[in-house]
């Protein structure tokens, strides 16, 4: 039986699977430029050609969302009242 990848969610997907521009853009709710943008700038995810096509990896795609999420961290918890 032939089960198609976008029914498997994103966290129970194989960190070596491949994923296209668009399904990066869909998996983080982005348009499809913005994704392309944060290429050109180096600041997404890392993606790689294979033959003409952009891919990244599962794993890559989890690594740069676990770094958007410590980034938005603040360092230092809230000051407390003495």
């Amino acid at each position: 039986m032939n089960s198609n990848t976008h029914d498997v969610p994103f966290h129970a997907r194989h960190d070596d699977e491949l994923l296209t521009l668009d399904d990066v853009a869909e998996i983080l709710r982005t348009p499809v430029n913005t994704v392309r943008w944060w290429r050109q700038e180096g600041t997404g995810p890392e993606f790689f050609k294979i033959g003409r096509r952009l891919y990244t990896t599962v794993g890559d795609l989890r690594t740069f969302i676990r770094t958007q999420r410590l980034a938005s961290q603040p360092l230092l918890g809230k000051p407390t009242a003495v």
